[in-house]
């Protein structure tokens, strides 16, 4: 199955704004991270679909899924 992986701030550094990804059928959000080498403490917001998810949730075929790293200013 295919899901939309958006990444967002310091986490397109060297990466990718958007892309398609191929990934296993019952994959969790915590999978995908893996897959494309981005340690969970470097995440702070995840999105399924413009909802609220976990690195437990599981995404379906077409799912759209945002990543967020901790956000700092002052």
């Amino acid at each position: 199955m295919h899901v939309t992986v958006k990444l967002f701030a310091t986490l397109r550094i060297n990466r990718f704004e958007e892309s398609v990804c191929e990934i296993v059928d019952g994959s969790s959000v915590g999978m995908l991270l893996e897959k494309l080498s981005i340690p969970q403490d470097q995440v702070a917001i995840l999105f399924i679909n413009g909802r609220h998810a976990t690195p437990e949730s599981v995404m379906a075929d077409g799912d759209s899924v945002g990543i967020f790293p901790p956000v700092g200013g002052g």
